[in-house]
C-alpha cells in the first residue's frame, strides 16, 4: 500500500491550534506545530502551508491575538495567544469534535 500520511483531518486544525494555545501562554508558529507533533506522539504533523493561513484567519475572527517577540534563538517571530472569544470557540470546536467522533464510532461499530 502507498506511503502512510498523517495529514490533519480537514476541519481539525482550528481545534488543535486553539487547544494547544489554551495549554500554553503564548507560542510562535513553529512551536505550535512542534507541540502538536510532540503531544500526538508524532502521529500528527501540521505543515506551515496550512498553519499560517489558519493562524491568520483565526486572528481575523478574533479567536487569537498576535504580537511580535523574540524566540529562544533570538529571532523575531509572531507569538500567538488565545483570546476570550477563542476560549468560547474552543468549547464549540471540542463539542463538535465529540459529536463527530461519536458518530464515526457508531458507524464503525454497527455498519
Amino acid at each position: 500500500m502507498g506511503d502512510k500520511k498523517n495529514d490533519i483531518l480537514q476541519g481539525t486544525l482550528v481545534l488543535l491550534v486553539l487547544r494547544t494555545l489554551a495549554s500554553n501562554k503564548r507560542m510562535h508558529g513553529y512551536a505550535i506545530t512542534a507541540r502538536i507533533h510532540q503531544v500526538s506522539e508524532e502521529l500528527l504533523r501540521v505543515e506551515e502551508g496550512s498553519l499560517y493561513p489558519a493562524l491568520h484567519r483565526m486572528e481575523q475572527e478574533g479567536w487569537i491575538k498576535a504580537e511580535w517577540g523574540k524566540t529562544e534563538k533570538n529571532r523575531e517571530a509572531r507569538f500567538y495567544s488565545l483570546s476570550a472569544l477563542g476560549r468560547k470557540r474552543l468549547q464549540q470546536e471540542e463539542e463538535s469534535w465529540r459529536r463527530l467522533t461519536e458518530g464515526v464510532a457508531r458507524v464503525i461499530r454497527y455498519a
